[in-house]
């Protein structure tokens, strides 16, 4: 599009993109002083408490005033599942998990009816195989070797994956409608959770829920003695809290553990398959590892230098675990004058230690890397843990990380050490106060032992926890292969629309589901459809998240629409555009078909540019070059512009700010397409003066449906009837209807106004304040069930339309069934019509006289509509006309790229 030739501005690339900055900014400045207050409300409570275990406590807290993590009013069911663990304990209460808290059965589809129309599949055949990992990411540690080492893995076996927060419910809701597995990564039961697992039945999606602490059984978890160094509120916090992990664990049903002990632990308390796979090294580790021993000196004995023992505390909730080495290591420190203590973390030092002085060294936590440098730096690492389940149940990250900068490691005979060292060769076992001072000193005492079983232990992790390794003896046995993606040669086409059904609404929505339905049978198409779904109107219980589900055989991604008149949210929705590319790389079309996308937003256009994909516009109105959709002023009335002039927008809108960064983007879009498609030569006209390249518009004129049944003769001695469909809209003439039969002095008439939006569960026409001497009622949406009988029941359809419409499908669907057709001109809607043979034409700024006079001289012959036959049905087109037309466009443009344009660009 040459915006030099339009009045729409655009000169590149960089206007393009400072367009979209400025107009995500502008709505920014609006929301950025509530953003700042809210992050630091969730710093300063972050900064308050530390530590896995207080970060629990915390949520356990609100739990107990009634609240989730979030501060939202807990769900009746997760009130009655902690009212019965208070009184009854955990074990009897996890039984009444399954039956309150995790019922079984299907949640509500969007518009209200339940599980869809059909069955849904773990995945849509020939979408991309994806694994969701939705996670505890707070605890940096543990999200280090469960989440992102596991991402790696996966994605050495080939597969997809992606990560979201447990927190985020609409993020993780989305991300769940295009998975074909989903891991809960440490995390518990609360209310926002329990959707989740709804979602994840709904769909019938297999999930996991994976853990490397022993963390869901109350009574293991209370012998862990690092909790008695806690206050009695925040320990009973913590054990409280371990019902809803075991919760959520039940509730996914499988199992993921970091160590046997804890597998076994998992499988104890009722989850029957549980898998291993083992803390391992990753890229990360290894590079890390790399750069420090490539820049480490050699070592060099000296008998006067310090020999640095590290111990990795992280956070103060290992107290306990480091009395279990405090008496022999402070026994070897004295023997060994030159042994100083390093502590990294959080700990609360013994007396014994303190009077150490100087020699004791407590340095703050640190990123990954700069921690393992100064692993590197020591000479010794330790890693005491206490004789407990809880600390059996425990993997050995601590050999792992030191053993990969070479550094040898003293460590409590704990089940996954046990099971991997080698003692004296790999590592040394320390079971007692004596057994930590003697293997100190062996230690401290010679350097080139240090060394030698450093390397040993580096070599046996390099092998033994190798990520090619893990992933395909562990990772693979669990997830097993990504099911290769089989191409059956159709075209893959993406259909874009604000509305589908269950919810239909609108002539653009009623020609996207023609569309599809007959591209679908016609066996040469395979289809998809993004759209939006009304929020928590027909679900109150359901967060405002993306849903997917099928209608006619074609899976439907629906995402939440925000109940929001916010015009620049209503043309560049981010979390729209997000969702859209999660369904573009899932379902990897070969075209993007655009219908109407009001509310979705311009943002789906830079997903196609990004990944080279062609994309066709249905220029269903004058959404891409008009701020009101319909080039309407504020009074109902056409503005009367064939090229755009936005300072005649601006004084449309006024309160606008963002028209030229509009103009620029919805410019680039309608430039960037393979092809337009208008319904009408008016609308191809007006696009035209707007600036849009000839060669890349065509009219692509809508269909319509013959009727099934012969049309019925009105009954001897009925009055003429007229029909409305417009809804109250004033674009739509609903107005100047009114304005008309009012004025009417005679009442050998009849009128039925369609009130369009019950297709949306809304009542919008009122007539009980008409003053007409005629019959007017209300009638609800007619369907393709009921279509034959609503236009059998008039003999004259208005359609007074205010603009020059696009097109007018109502118009085409009385003019197949011989009814006449009053309708302004000139426009799209008038384009079939012959004004005197088959209908009567008014202006589109027509007053209420106008109008008067076109049915004040049917009804002074009645007689002339007796019989009538339209003569001009020929040039009429129909769906299946349509859709094979549209089927040839399709199939031209998938896999080219507008010239010009570099494909990925964006």
């Amino acid at each position: 599009m040459d915006g030099s030739a339009s009045g729409l501005p655009f000169s590149g690339d960089t206007a393009l993109e400072q367009a979209g900055v400025r107009l995500q900014a502008a709505r920014a400045a609006d929301l950025r002083a509530e953003l700042d207050q809210l992050r630091h409300l969730m710093a300063v409570q972050d900064r308050a408490l530390s530590g896995r275990f207080l970060r629990v406590a915390r949520m356990v807290r609100a739990v107990m005033r009634g609240r989730d993590p979030f501060g939202r009013p807990l769900t009746e069911a997760t009130v009655r599942l902690w009212a019965r663990i208070g009184r009854d304990g955990v074990g009897p209460a996890l039984a009444y998990v399954g039956r309150a808290v995790f019922p079984r059965g299907e949640i509500a589809s969007p518009g209200g009816a339940r599980g869809g129309d059909e069955a849904l599949p773990v995945a849509p055949a020939g979408w991309t195989p994806m694994i969701l990992v939705i996670a505890e990411l707070s605890l940096s540690q543990c999200a280090k070797y469960r989440v992102w080492q596991r991402v790696e893995q996966m994605r050495m076996l080939g597969w997809d994956c992606r990560v979201v927060d447990w927190r985020h419910t609409e993020e993780a809701l989305g991300a769940l409608q295009f998975c074909t597995g989903v891991v809960f990564y440490r995390v518990p039961a609360f209310a926002s959770v329990q959707g989740m697992l709804d979602e994840v039945r709904r769909l019938a999606v297999p999930s996991w829920w994976e853990v490397d602490d022993l963390i869901f059984d109350r009574d293991l978890y209370a012998r862990n003695g690092n909790l008695a160094m806690l206050s009695k509120q925040e320990r009973g916090r913590l054990l409280f809290g371990a019902g809803l992990f075991r919760a959520c664990m039940l509730g996914c049903g499988r199992g993921i553990a970091s160590t046997p002990v804890l597998a076994q632990a998992m499988r104890d308390a009722g989850v029957a398959d549980v898998a291993v796979i083992d803390n391992a090294l990753d890229a990360e580790t290894l590079d890390a590892a790399g750069a420090v021993l490539a820049s480490r000196s050699p070592r060099v004995d000296d008998e006067g230098a310090p020999v640095i023992v590290i111990y990795g505390s992280g956070t103060r909730t290992h107290d306990a675990d480091f009395l279990m080495a405090a008496p022999g290591l402070v026994a070897a420190m004295a023997e060994d004058a030159r042994l100083v203590l390093w502590i990294v973390g959080e700990l609360a030092l013994p007396p014994c230690l303190l009077a150490m002085g100087e020699r004791v060294v407590v340095l703050p936590g640190r990123p990954y890397a700069e921690y393992l440098a100064l692993m590197a730096r020591a000479d010794i690492a330790i890693a005491p843990l206490e004789d407990s389940v809880f600390n059996d149940a425990k993997s050995n990250i601590k050999y792992l990380e030191a053993a990969a900068v070479g550094v040898p490691l003293v460590c409590s005979p704990r089940r996954a050490f046990a099971d991997v060292i080698v003692d004296g060769q790999t590592g040394l076992l320390a079971a007692t106060d004596a057994a930590w001072t003697r293997a100190l000193l062996v230690l401290a005492a010679d350097g080139a032992l240090r060394r030698a079983m450093g390397e040993r232990a580096r070599a046996d992790v390099a092998v033994r926890y190798a990520p090619a390794l893990v992933a395909e003896t562990q990772v693979r046995a669990v997830f097993g292969a990504p099911p290769p993606v089989v191409r059956d040669g159709r075209l893959r086409v993406l259909c874009v629309n604000v509305y589908y059904p269950p919810r239909a609404f609108g002539g653009a929505t009623h020609v996207a589901v023609e569309m599809v339905e007959r591209l679908r049978a016609s066996g040469r198409a395979e289809l998809s459809v993004f759209t939006t779904r009304p929020g928590d109107a027909h679900d109150p219980d359901r967060p405002a998240a993306a849903m997917r589900y099928t209608h006619g055989g074609v899976p439907v991604v629906a995402v939440d629409l925000p109940a929001t008149a916010d015009p620049i949210i209503m043309f560049h929705h981010p979390a729209a555009t997000v969702l859209f590319e999660q369904h573009v790389a899932a379902f990897r079309p070969d075209v993007v078909h655009l219908h109407a996308t009001q509310g979705l937003g311009v943002g789906l256009v830079d997903v196609c540019r990004a990944r080279g994909i062609p994309y066709v516009i249905t220029l269903h109105d004058a959404w891409w070059v008009c701020e009101r959709q319909f080039m309407v002023r504020r009074d109902g009335r056409f503005c009367g512009q064939k090229r755009i002039d936005l300072r005649a927008c601006r004084r449309c809108c006024p309160e606008a700010r963002h028209l030229e960064d509009r103009a620029v983007l919805a410019g680039a879009a309608l430039r960037d397409a393979a092809l337009l498609l208008s319904p009408s030569v008016a609308h191809r006209d007006l696009h035209l003066a707007n600036g849009v390249d000839p060669a890349r518009i065509v009219v692509h004129r809508n269909g319509f449906r013959w009727p099934v049944t012969r049309r019925a003769r009105r009954p001897e001695g009925v009055p003429l009837r007229f029909g409305y469909v417009g809804g109250v809209e004033a674009v739509k003439g609903y107005p100047l209807v009114r304005a008309a039969f009012e004025a009417l002095e005679r009442g050998d008439w009849s009128l039925r106004l369609v009130d369009n939006k019950t297709m949306l569960g809304m009542k919008t026409i009122d007539v009980g304040d008409w003053r007409t001497r005629g019959t007017v009622e209300v009638v609800p949406a007619y369907d393709y069930r009921t279509i034959d009988a609503f236009f059998d029941s008039i003999d004259i359809l208005l359609f007074p339309s205010g603009w020059p419409e696009s097109y007018g499908l109502t118009v085409r669907e009385a003019l197949a069934r011989d009814v006449w057709v009053i309708a302004s001109a000139p426009g799209g809607q008038a384009e079939d019509i012959v004004a005197g043979v088959n209908g009567t034409l008014i202006g589109l700024a027509a007053e209420p006289g106008e109008l008067v006079a076109a049915v004040t001289a049917l009804l002074d012959r009645p007689d002339r509509l007796v019989g009538h036959v339209n003569p001009c049905k020929s040039q009429l087109v129909t769906w299946q006309q349509q859709a094979a037309t549209l089927l040839e466009l399709l199939q031209g443009v998938a896999g080219s790229w507008p010239a010009g344009l570099p494909a990925g660009r964006g």
